[in-house]
């Protein structure tokens, strides 16, 4: 195993790769404001957190990963176009596999440009790519943005899709909802109950919903039970979608297809046409490049876009060695009414060293 000096070294020298792309080194707090930032990752990573409090300063935490806090602090003050590089310690609680570091060394690239997002996916995906090379990595890659797409263009209510949309990152979670939702799985037996009024009026109260919210909840349930089911058709065609996993060629034949029958998706599928088009021109041999329609998501819930991992060949226990995607929607939510489009990656150069001591 790597000591801290030997990761340290290789941090600095990764880091630097990304500063002669002109980026600008930024090191945010090791302690974060929790309240605003819990939210924005995804349900593992706010159970893994180290979370504290004073009372002047509030929830605190110690940071899990370096994206959100450099989104928050280049929408409050950031140039355009702007690229940002960092090379520190994140922190996560590792309470169901104890072998895991809680606490690493994580190398990063983001890069906020409207030119041409294909572009700055290209060029992510690519550096990160050339420091890993001889490795014995492989990477696959994937589009969050043709799931949401997806959903949206469902024949369905806007409070369907935005319940399926909200469990995007949760697979068994979306998978039970669209079976609700089509009708494939009954309604359980005290729902049906509640929604025929059979339910006594009179009792008890528990808990902290007041009388007027458990009867709005009611009439919610009630609209929704009345909605139309999904047809079995888009249903069969959210499934063909998750399962595409092709090298990029088939991968694109494959969604275009798709796509006939589910139009909504055709915007999505023509930015990763565009993404694979902006990567071959970045020397990335995408013949052999893997496309995962159903990659990241069980990541970060920031990721919106373009979604890619390598991880190593030989030592599948370990995490990924490199990971990133396009976070458009986050600088929305941070940019208090401005947004860019970005994209970044990181690198673990501890994991780094481990695959380079045994070749």
């Amino acid at each position: 195993m790597p000591n801290r000096s030997e990761t340290l070294a290789k941090a600095a020298t990764l880091r630097a790769v990304f500063e002669a792309q002109g980026a600008v080194v930024v090191e945010p707090p090791i302690l974060q404001p929790a309240e605003t930032l819990l939210d924005l990752y995804g349900e593992d990573i706010r159970a893994r957190a180290y979370v504290t409090s004073d009372a002047l300063r509030g929830e605190q935490m110690l940071r899990p990963d370096y994206t959100v806090p450099v989104v928050q602090m280049h929408m409050a003050h950031g140039a355009e176009p702007a690229r940002y590089t960092y090379a520190g310690e994140v922190f996560r609680r590792q309470e169901r596999d104890l072998a895991r570091a809680n606490e690493f060394i994580q190398v990063g690239y983001e890069v906020f440009d409207r030119t041409d997002p294909a572009a700055a996916d290209a060029e992510v995906f690519a550096l990160i790519s050339q420091a890993l090379s001889g490795l014995g990595v492989k990477p696959v890659t994937g589009d969050i943005g043709i799931l949401m797409a997806a959903v949206e263009g469902l024949e369905t209510t806007q409070k369907r899709k935005d319940a399926l949309m909200r469990h995007i990152w949760r697979p068994r979670r979306f998978r039970a909802l669209l079976d609700r939702f089509s009708g494939k799985t009954a309604v359980p037996a005290s729902r049906a109950a509640l929604l025929a009024g059979d339910l006594h009026n009179d009792a008890p109260m528990i808990g902290l919903r007041s009388a007027q919210e458990i009867d709005d909840r009611i009439e919610a349930l009630r609209a929704d039970a009345a909605a139309p089911a999904i047809s079995g058709e888009q249903v069969s065609l959210i499934a063909a979608l998750l399962e595409t996993r092709e090298v990029m060629p088939n991968a694109l034949s494959r969604l275009y297809d798709l796509a006939v029958d589910l139009p909504a998706i055709s915007g999505a599928v023509d930015r990763v046409a565009a993404r694979s088009d902006a990567l071959a021109a970045r020397g990335i041999d995408t013949a052999t490049l893997v496309f995962d329609a159903g990659y990241g998501r069980v990541s970060m819930e920031y990721y919106d876009g373009f979604v890619f991992g390598f991880r190593a060949d030989t030592r599948p226990d370990l995490p990924a060695v490199a990971s990133g995607g396009r976070y458009d929607a986050l600088t929305r939510r941070l940019g208090q009414g401005g947004e860019i489009p970005a994209v970044g990656g990181v690198m673990r150069p501890g994991l780094m060293l481990e695959l380079e001591g045994m070749q």
